[in-house]
């Protein structure tokens, strides 16, 4: 199966207002439609998704680095409602029509504090980290998730520097392949796509672990926004072999309720890969809704 996990074609990065650089990575015609990555845990911009895609489909595909990863400078005591700003500004900067984005794990908190900020046209959480601190979750956590809530709630910074300590390529990738489903373990030993996603690592800790320590904790405090404020399209998209305790406990059901007009795809034969093995129907159905379809 092609996964869609070539090298990005070109590469930069915006200078913003306070000074610090925004890096990125693209793929596909430049005058494409946009649709915006922001990708999981630590990953630098190196991983896309679908680009053997993207050229049929007319996609320019932008992985942004979030600050303190990969090529982006840090943003000091940032905030979940700090990159809508950062993001406006990117787009700004590169003069982009309307534009989607895709959420994968990690990165669906920044995709859900954009679309709260009204900022692209629709968005797609794929394999989604969730509002872990939703109450109808009380009790339904695994007991390391449910510690780590309580670290950041007693102590923020000491739940960082904790992490930043202990976190690297190797212990996320080791994560990510123990904590996956035989059906993700085949997608993630495919010998590309374990380059690429080993590459993409490296970057994210480029610059040390404290940005994606940040991450972690900004996705596990109160989120600054209400889910159930946005108003622009949201497709969330979970696989039935997904059984990562940090996605979402109950695949995306309970957001679909609190956030108007979602819809939720559960591929039963899928898993928290299908970012991947499903890149054609999620970049179809973004551009569909973009474009106001259904």
């Amino acid at each position: 199966m092609e996964l869609g996990v070539s090298a990005p074609e070109r590469r930069g990065e915006v200078k913003l207002s306070d000074g610090r650089a925004l890096g990125y990575a693209e793929w596909g015609p430049r005058d494409g439609t946009p649709v915006l990555f922001f990708s999981g845990a630590a990953m630098g911009s190196r991983l896309g998704f679908g680009t053997h895609l993207l050229d049929e489909a007319r996609v320019r595909l932008i992985a942004v680095d979030r600050p303190g990863l990969g090529a982006s400078d840090p943003r000091p005591d940032r905030t979940l409602a700090d990159w809508p700003s950062d993001v406006a500004a990117l787009t700004r900067a590169l003069e982009l029509p309307p534009f989607g984005v895709v959420g994968f794990s990690q990165g669906a908190p920044f995709a859900l504090a954009c679309a709260a900020a009204g900022l692209p046209g629709a968005v797609a959480v794929v394999s989604g980290q969730d509002d872990l601190r939703h109450p109808g979750f009380a009790g339904a956590l695994a007991s390391d998730v449910a510690g780590m809530l309580d670290a950041v709630t007693a102590d923020q910074a000491a739940f960082e520097t904790s992490f930043a300590q202990s976190a690297g390529p190797e212990l996320l990738w080791k994560i990510a392949i123990d904590a996956s489903s035989p059906v993700d373990q085949a997608v993630y030993r495919d010998e590309a796509f374990a380059a690429a996603y080993r590459e993409s690592l490296e970057e994210g800790f480029r610059q040390g672990a404290a940005g994606y320590a940040r991450d972690l904790a900004l996705a596990l405090s109160p989120w600054p926004f209400t889910v159930e404020s946005i108003s622009v399209p949201v497709d969330l998209w979970y696989g039935g072999h997904d059984v990562s305790i940090v996605h979402s406990p109950d695949h995306g059901a309970t957001m679909t309720t609190r956030i108007p007009g979602a819809r939720r795809h559960l591929l039963s034969e899928a898993g928290g890969s299908l970012l991947w093995t499903h890149a054609g129907e999620i970049l179809r159905t973004l551009l569909s809704r973009l474009s106001g379809g259904r």
